[in-house]
């Protein structure tokens, strides 16, 4: 009995432990690591949609996560990355979008509201 009871709460902390494993990324050098986590921080959870990869534990972040770690030791660019995460995607998957097509109005909107209400502000006063 004493057996038994061991030998369960021994395989307990055993298969607990995988539970709780994390992934470790092994790099070549420092600056490849400082390049992971710098990328990843930038890039957005497709599933979370307010966080980054770094900060998700969603199924496609960590697939996109070991994508970009995949990318960073076969020494694509960050440029690379990004590019490659957008076309896949989409352009909301990055924290900056690129200032092309669509992106005109999110990039001008916070000028052309400051210039309305600055406008606002200056007639209500000569009035």
């Amino acid at each position: 009995m004493i057996k038994i009871n061991f030998f369960l709460l021994a395989s307990f902390f055993v298969f607990s432990s995988f539970c709780f494993a994390e992934i470790v990324y092994q790099f070549n050098d420092p600056v490849q690591e400082k390049r992971f986590y710098s990328l990843i921080s930038e890039i957005r959870c497709p599933k979370c949609t307010s966080g980054s990869i770094a900060s998700s534990d969603a199924p496609v972040s960590r697939d996109l996560k070991n994508k970009v770690y995949e990318l960073v030791i076969e020494g694509s660019s960050d440029v690379e990355i990004k590019n490659y995460v957008s076309d896949r995607f989409g352009n909301f998957s990055d924290y900056r979008p690129p200032l092309e097509g669509a992106n005109y109005i999110l990039w001008l909107s916070p000028f052309i509201f400051f210039f309305l209400i600055a406008a606002i502000f200056f007639f209500k006063r000569r009035v």
